[in-house]
C-alpha cells in the first residue's frame, strides 16, 4: 500500500475522531447559573437528592432531585411557613432580609429523608423528616441555633451534629433527633479548622459537611483568607472524634463550600458553589480522583469549565418557569418556582378571583419596595435573562404602586404609580439609599406590559427595564441597573411581582401571566 495513502487514511481517521469527541455532549459549569447556595447532596440508588438555601422567602428549604448530577427540578420545600414572627412576618417595620433560614444538611436514614437547618430569625435549629421527597415534611426544632451543622448517623448507631466556625464542636442527638443528649454540653473537635489555609483569616471556617469513605472521616470546611479567595478545607480521621489532620483541598476561582457525591459508576464529584455577582451563588461540580485515602479536588487544582456527564439543560421549567396563572382541577395554587418574599398575607392575594389571573391586594400602608408584603418572586438566571408581564391597573388606588421588581438591597423596578389622580409608568431604583423614580410617563391607559431584562454575562450585572402599551412594541424605560451582590440581602437578584399602597388601602391589580426568557450569551 502507497505510503502517502496510509498517511491520508491516519490522518482522516485522526479528524474524525477529533470531531467526535469535540461532538460529545458534556456538562458546562456551572451547573446551574442561579441562586442555589449552600448545597448538601445525598444520592439515593441513582437519584440524586440536594437541600439548599433561600433564607428569608417562603416557602423555604428547596428540595431538588436529579438523575445525571447536572439538570435538577424543584421538588417541595421543607417548610411553608418557617416561623411566626415580625420580622418573618415583614410587619412592625421588622425583616428578616438576609437571615431565615441557613445552610442545611440533607441525609437518608432507615427509609426517612431529614433535612436540617438552622435561624437566627427563630432562635432554634430546626429538623424535617419524611418519606417522600415531596413532602409532607413533619417539623421539630430546638434552641439554640447550630451554626452551618452537619448531622452524621454513624454506623454505631449514634446521630453527631458538628457545627460552628473556625473552632468546630460536636454533640450527639437524641435517637428521634428532638434535641442534644446531653444539653449545653460542648466538645471541641477542631480547636482551629482554618490552620490549613495557612494565612491570616477572614472568614473562619464553617460550613461543615461530614462524609465517611472506606472507614475514614472526611469533613469538608470552607475559609477565607484574608486578601485571598474562598478556599475548601478538608480534615481526616479514623474515628470521628479525632485527632483530625487537615489539608488545603482547592483553591480556584472561589469555588467552595460542599461536600462529596459519588455516582453509581463509582466515580467521585464535590459540589460546590461560587460567588458570582448579581445572580447569586451558583453550583458548580468539581472531579474528584483518591490519592492516598484524600480526596483530590479538580483538575491539577483547577476547576474544569466542562464535565464528562450529561450535557445541561435549560433551567425551565425545573428551576424558573412562566405562568399563565391559570389553573386545572387539582393542579397547585402556585407552582414550586414560586416563594414569596418573607410570610405573606394569605387574604390578600388570590389566583381564583380572576380566572387566569393573579390578584395583588393592599392591606396597609407601606413606604417602599423592600418593605412591601406579598411581593411573588422568582431567581434571574445566567447569563442573560428576562421576565414579562402584563398587569391591570384598573382598580388602583391613589398612591399604589405596582409591577415588576428586580429584588436585592439596590433594587429596581418598573411599574404603575398613581399621584394625584394620574397614572404614571415610573422607573425607580436606589439611589443615595432611597428609591428614586428615575423616569415617569403618563398613561391613560389601564392593561400595561412590563420587562425586565438581566446581563449577568462575565459578572455584568446590570439590567435594563421596558414598558410597552400593547405587549409588541417596547420602549426602554429609566437607566441601567447596576445588580450588586449585597450582604443585607445576602441573595441574587428575584424578579419580582409587587402592589403596595402609600396612601390607602383596599386597591388591587391583577397580573395576566409573568414569562420568563432565558439567553446562553449576549455580547
Amino acid at each position: 500500500m502507497n505510503k502517502n495513502f496510509v498517511y491520508l487514511l491516519i490522518f482522516i481517521y485522526t479528524v474524525l475522531q477529533e470531531s467526535v469527541f469535540a461532538q460529545k455532549n458534556l456538562a458546562n459549569n456551572p451547573i446551574i447559573h442561579a441562586d442555589v447556595p449552600d448545597m448538601s447532596m445525598i444520592r439515593v440508588g441513582d437519584i440524586y437528592y440536594m437541600s439548599s438555601t433561600t433564607m428569608h422567602m417562603s416557602p423555604g428549604l428547596p428540595i431538588m432531585s436529579s438523575k445525571d448530577l447536572v439538570n435538577w427540578k424543584l421538588e417541595s420545600y421543607c417548610y411553608d411557613r418557617l416561623v411566626e414572627n415580625d420580622a418573618m412576618n415583614l410587619t412592625n417595620g421588622q425583616n428578616t432580609y438576609g437571615r431565615g433560614s441557613w445552610a442545611s444538611c440533607i441525609r437518608y436514614h432507615n427509609g426517612m429523608f431529614i433535612v436540617s437547618t438552622f435561624a437566627a430569625t427563630s432562635g432554634k435549629t430546626h429538623i424535617y423528616t419524611s418519606k417522600n421527597i415531596k413532602g409532607p415534611w413533619k417539623e421539630q426544632s430546638f434552641a439554640p441555633s447550630y451554626h452551618d451543622h452537619t448531622i452524621f448517623f454513624d454506623d454505631d448507631g449514634k446521630t453527631y451534629l458538628i457545627y460552628g466556625a473556625g473552632k468546630l464542636k460536636i454533640l450527639e442527638l437524641k435517637s428521634d433527633l428532638s434535641g442534644p443528649i446531653n444539653v449545653g454540653e460542648e466538645k471541641v473537635l477542631i480547636e482551629n479548622a482554618s490552620a490549613p489555609a495557612n494565612a491570616p483569616i477572614m472568614l473562619p471556617a464553617e460550613g461543615s459537611q461530614l462524609f465517611k469513605y472506606k472507614g475514614k472521616y472526611y469533613l469538608f470546611n470552607i475559609c477565607w483568607p484574608r486578601g485571598g479567595m474562598r478556599t475548601v478545607i478538608i480534615h481526616r480521621a479514623d474515628k470521628i472524634t479525632g485527632p483530625w489532620e487537615g489539608k488545603l483541598a482547592l483553591q480556584d476561582l472561589g469555588v467552595a463550600q460542599g461536600g462529596l457525591i459519588d455516582t453509581p459508576d463509582g466515580r467521585w464529584f464535590a459540589y460546590l458553589f461560587r460567588d458570582y455577582g448579581g445572580v447569586g451563588r451558583i453550583p458548580y461540580l468539581v472531579p474528584v480522583k483518591w490519592e492516598n485515602d484524600w480526596p483530590v479536588l479538580g483538575e491539577n487544582g483547577k476547576v474544569p469549565m466542562t464535565l464528562d456527564l450529561p450535557t445541561n439543560k435549560s433551567l425551565i421549567p425545573n428551576i424558573v418557569n412562566s405562568d399563565e396563572f391559570t389553573r386545572k382541577k387539582g393542579e397547585s395554587v402556585l407552582p414550586l418556582v414560586w416563594q414569596w418574599n418573607h410570610n405573606p398575607d394569605n387574604s390578600l392575594w388570590s389566583i381564583s378571583e380572576r380566572k387566569g389571573f393573579l390578584r395583588l391586594k393592599t392591606g396597609r400602608i407601606d413606604t417602599s419596595f423592600v418593605s412591601a408584603r406579598n411581593t411573588l418572586t422568582q431567581r434571574t438566571i445566567g447569563p442573560v435573562s428576562a421576565g414579562l408581564v402584563a398587569l391591570d391597573a384598573s382598580k388602583m388606588k391613589e398612591g399604589d404602586v405596582a409591577g415588576l421588581g428586580l429584588l436585592q438591597k439596590n433594587y429596581g423596578f418598573v411599574g404603575v404609580k398613581i399621584e394625584n389622580g394620574i397614572k404614571s409608568i415610573v422607573m425607580v431604583c436606589i439611589k443615595g439609599g432611597k428609591g428614586t423614580d428615575v423616569e415617569k410617563i403618563s398613561i391613560s391607559q389601564n392593561k400595561v406590559y412590563f420587562k425586565a431584562e438581566c446581563n449577568f454575562k462575565d459578572r455584568a450585572d446590570i439590567a435594563y427595564f421596558y414598558f410597552s402599551l400593547d405587549g409588541k412594541s417596547w420602549k426602554k424605560i429609566g437607566e441601567p441597573l447596576k445588580m450588586p451582590y449585597t450582604l443585607p440581602h445576602f441573595m441574587g437578584y428575584r424578579f419580582s411581582l409587587f402592589n403596595y399602597a402609600t396612601q390607602e388601602v383596599g386597591g388591587f391589580v391583577d397580573f395576566d401571566y409573568f414569562r420568563i426568557e432565558e439567553k446562553k450569551s449576549k455580547k
